[in-house]
């Protein structure tokens, strides 16, 4: 069965003595005053026809996160920004229709995005980035790596689809019939916070609908152009299977494959996944940071 994770295409140390209990203390304070003094900044940009919101946290090599279908930065990084930031300028965005971005009254394309993101890289005077996407934001930044490598460094592709053989036969008919209604309460909520347009929402669904119901494999052709060095991480409960992950690895030369126990998103602490037990460990920073330092 398909359930929520839908709309977003979209390990632990145990501490036994009292003079580790207070080095995590003091730590965990470290940590905590560097995240109050880190650097920030948000605004909008004009980009191809949208004014397109971003925030950047913190400074060093740049880092972008394109988030999910029908999330905002917040709904799929902000469990991961603080300890990214720490040691790179992290440049989140908000694509079309989604959070705190326009619409600009026309059907939703990854290709598009790649192109408004890429113009977005311009508009902040940055020549090279890394870059994270999730879901949606994943399959976007396989579009950004085929039709503007000269703006990519490295990439991260979490829980990314390039084919439609990616994920399970009952996908596509749930798609189908996608209604706002089946939207987890967490995405509506988080929209209408901070929306451009509050009304928006069901705009913000529908668009997101019709691009997965008519979306069209990306060419073996065009995933093997892909140089830059990946990193696809997807769950072993996740939407995506195993199988076109592998795919994906076999097919773009200087990649990593990694699976994580978990469902969509869960890896790195996207909102609609969090449970009762979440620890800060079960987020997958510091293969993120190893890979992106290599």
């Amino acid at each position: 069965m398909i359930n929520q994770p839908l709309y977003i295409l979209l390990l632990a140390l145990i501490i036994s003595s009292c003079n580790n209990t207070d080095n995590k203390k003091m730590t965990t304070t470290s940590k905590t005053e560097n995240i109050e003094k880190m650097e920030f900044k948000d605004g909008y940009a004009d980009v191809n026809g949208l004014k397109m919101y971003y925030e950047i946290h913190g400074k060093g090599k740049p880092l972008v996160l394109i988030h999910g279908g029908g999330s905002t930065i917040q709904t799929s990084f902000g469990r991961i920004i603080p300890s990214l930031a720490l040691s790179r300028k992290v440049i989140a965005l908000e694509l079309q229709a989604h959070g705190r971005t326009n619409d600009r009254n026309a059907d939703l394309s990854f290709e598009q995005d790649a192109d408004d993101v890429a113009a977005l890289l311009n508009y902040l005077k940055i020549e090279k980035a890394d870059v994270l996407g999730f879901s949606n934001g994943g399959t976007t930044t396989i579009q950004l790596a085929i039709r503007h490598p000269e703006v990519v460094n490295k990439i991260i592709l979490c829980s990314a689809l390039a084919k439609r053989n990616g994920v399970p036969d009952g996908f596509w008919n749930f798609i189908s019939s996608a209604t706002l209604d089946n939207m987890p309460e967490l995405l509506k909520e988080s929209y209408i916070k901070v929306a451009a347009n509050p009304d928006g929402l069901q705009i913000m669904h529908d668009r997101d609908a019709k691009r997965m119901i008519n979306f069209k494999d990306i060419s073996d052709e065009l995933i093997q152009s892909i140089q830059a060095q990946t990193l696809i991480i997807i769950g072993d409960k996740d939407i995506i299977t195993p199988e076109h992950a592998i795919e994906m690895h076999r097919q773009i030369v200087n990649s990593e494959l990694a699976i994580i126990p978990g469902g969509h998103g869960q890896c790195i602490g996207e909102i609609t996944t969090i449970t009762p037990d979440f620890k800060e460990s079960d987020l997958v920073v510091p293969m993120i940071e190893k890979f992106l330092n290599k």
